[in-house]
């Protein structure tokens, strides 16, 4: 059968269908592109992640070559894989009467669809026996397609219409062909496929409903030989999928390419917001160590620090985190910058961060006039009081970052009293001291 012959021409002109995929390609491949090259995601995330980034760059592949993936879906023996064999033109699918003959999806370059690799696809059945997972593994390839056949071979099921359901809901274009058409006489085949186009209306276009006969029953033919002798033989018709090539060529002739990219597109929009979430948290994880770090820092240091005006310094130690924890966000500030929003984060916490640096104050004059005699008794509740002041700035400070260097509309002061509010002070308090005590432990071991 001749491919090509009675398609109908696209409505677009070619070179305008060419420069509408053309763009909708080069938007694809950009996306996916980003996605394969974003060094943002930890090593640990993307190996989590691992199976979604390469089924990414097969989508990639297939867009570098400007192939396009056709499935045929549908329950056990409605004959998809002998209509997959009919439109490749030779036997590369198995076909059998035995139930999961189709194990794993299959693929074949159909050669009669020459603008461009057409790849037809078989899956197994979807109402397999004991076959679960191939059912999966069938709703996966057809999710990967970007088109698909979805196979009956008489009135749809309850099974069959739910999975149509579950398809409609996806990005790619569906034909519904009732194969074994050869079976029906032509007026319950006329008036099957009405039923069909009714019960499917709002699915799938009228115009995408196909009959077609993939593998036609043989019919007995006897005939005479030279000796006069009658012979039996089995006749098999050609297969009758003129239609379904017809409406297949016009789909894909006219917008293949851009289906294809659009579902590249969809899948590296959701592989996106995965790989958004997962850097997120390592940005969340890394940030919780280095405010906890330089908390400790300071904490240590004001805790130990006999001199009044020493304690100032320790401040400065609030700026190197702040400078710390834009470069986890991928935003740069300079040092200066970093002071006035630490000094923005003190300000509006008003009262209790006075407090805080009040406390500092007068416990290290305390130190101070008694010649650092009082540290043992003064550096656990100091210590503390500082461990808290610095992880408030730091929370303050991720979620200014996070947000991309923003306090939002309302401004910075309900964020941080939100912060604070949802902080459990004396636990972190207690934590501090038992950290800043065990850390001068050690020291006083030491000497």
């Amino acid at each position: 059968m001749n491919w090509k012959r009675g398609r109908k021409t696209s409505s677009d002109s070619p070179s305008a269908a060419t420069n509408k995929a053309d763009q909708h390609l080069e938007k694809a491949r950009d996306s996916l592109t980003a996605l394969l090259e974003d060094n943002r995601l930890p090593e640990d995330a993307r190996a989590r992640l691992g199976e979604d980034y390469r089924q990414l760059q097969r989508l990639l592949d297939k867009l570098e070559k400007g192939h396009v993936h056709v499935a045929a879906y549908g329950r056990v023996s409605v004959g998809k894989s002998a209509l997959l064999n009919a439109l490749a033109g030779r036997d590369v699918f198995a076909t059998s009467v035995l139930h999961g003959k189709t194990r794993h999806s299959e693929q074949t370059l159909w050669q009669e669809y020459d603008s461009g690799g057409v790849y037809l696809i078989d899956t197994p059945g979807i109402d397999e026996i004991n076959g679960q997972e191939r059912a999966k593994l069938a709703a996966h390839v057809a999710r990967q397609a970007d088109a698909v056949l979805f196979v009956v071979d008489g009135d749809m099921t309850r099974a069959e219409y739910e999975a149509l359901l579950q398809l409609h809901e996806k990005t790619q274009p569906l034909i519904l062909v009732h194969n074994k058409a050869d079976r029906l006489s032509d007026a319950d085949r006329a008036t099957l496929h009405k039923h069909l186009t009714r019960r499917t209306a709002g699915i799938i276009p009228a115009k995408r409903i196909v009959s077609a006969s993939a593998r036609p029953e043989g019919y007995r033919q006897i005939r005479m030989d030279a000796d006069g002798r009658e012979i039996e033989t089995t006749v098999r018709p050609e297969p009758d999928i003129a239609a379904l090539k017809s409406v297949l060529w016009q789909l894909l002739e006219a917008d293949g390419k851009s289906y294809a990219a659009l579902n590249a597109s969809v899948f590296a929009g959701k592989l996106s917001e995965r790989v958004g979430r997962e850097i997120i948290a390592a940005r969340k994880h890394l940030a919780n160590h280095i405010i906890r770090q330089y908390a400790l820092i300071k904490a240590v240091g004001v805790a130990v620090n006999p001199i009044p005006a020493v304690d100032l310094l320790a401040l400065a130690a609030d700026a190197s985190m702040v400078v710390h924890l834009s470069r986890t966000y991928g935003i740069d500030i300079t040092r200066h910058q970093a002071g006035e929003l630490v000094r923005t984060i003190a300000v509006q916490t008003g009262v209790l961060m006075g407090a805080v640096y009040g406390v500092q104050a007068l416990s290290s004059l305390l130190k101070g006039l008694t010649a650092g005699f009082s540290t043992i008794l003064t550096a656990g509740a100091q210590g503390a009081v500082a461990y808290y002041g610095s992880y408030v700035i730091g929370k303050a400070a991720e979620h200014y970052f996070a947000q991309g260097a923003s306090w939002g509309e309302a401004g910075a002061k309900p964020v941080i009293e939100e912060i604070m509010r949802d902080l459990d002070k004396d636990r972190l308090m207690q934590e501090a001291k038992q950290s800043i005590a065990q850390y001068l432990g050690k020291k006083t071991e030491e000497e």
